[in-house]
């Protein structure tokens, strides 16, 4: 008689991860998680005290796995940065619920704006935007920070409505936004180059 495969904590937070990309987040309990890995309960409430526990293992392996999916650059685009943006806005779309998992969930409760920003998550970003636009720290979160906001409010539009996704325009925006950016960044504008 085989032995019976022990169900890990890797197990569950990948079943969970599988969930909130398949279901939404909204989806991940003890049942459905135990279903998925063709267990009883018992395992996932052992490796975890509580739902939300398996929810914020989830969301930080999520976050890895977005970070990892938006630097996974192919050269598409002229510009590294132009194709970080893209990336995320493409998750957006491939990825619907887990972008709503990840972005529009309340599990930065606590954490200012400024410090997600600068989390050690997106440092493969800064690393990118620095030496492509030839900057220094601040400067990189200057530009990084308010080509965030543009680039996620379009991808926020695309994961929650019914909306017809314009490459184009994405791309024209998105270059508007870094060049106008970078233009006052070689004028000193003062409010642009520091947090």
């Amino acid at each position: 008689m085989p032995a019976i495969a022990k169900v890990t904590k890797e197990m569950i937070i990948d079943a969970a991860l599988d969930i909130a990309k398949e279901m939404g987040a909204e989806n991940i309990n003890a049942r459905i998680v135990s279903q998925k890995l063709g267990c009883s309960t018992q395992p996932v409430l052992y490796h975890f005290k509580t739902i939300e526990d398996v929810r914020i293992a989830a969301h930080k392996k999520g976050f890895e796995y977005h970070i990892n999916y938006v630097t996974n650059l192919s050269g598409k685009y002229e510009r590294p940065m132009l194709e970080v943006g893209m990336r995320h806005i493409q998750f957006a779309i491939e990825e619907k619920n887990l972008f709503r998992f990840l972005f529009h969930s309340n599990y930065y409760t606590g954490v200012s704006l400024s410090d997600w920003l600068t989390a050690e998550n997106l440092a493969s970003i800064f690393s990118i935007l620095k030496i492509q636009a030839k900057v220094d720290d601040r400067q990189a979160y200057s530009i990084f920070s308010q080509l965030f906001f543009v680039t996620h409010g379009i991808a926020s539009l695309l994961a929650n409505n019914a909306m017809a996704y314009d490459e184009a325009y994405c791309i024209n925006t998105l270059s508007n936004a870094y060049f106008g950016i970078m233009s006052l960044i070689k004028e000193g504008n003062q409010n642009l180059n520091g947090r």
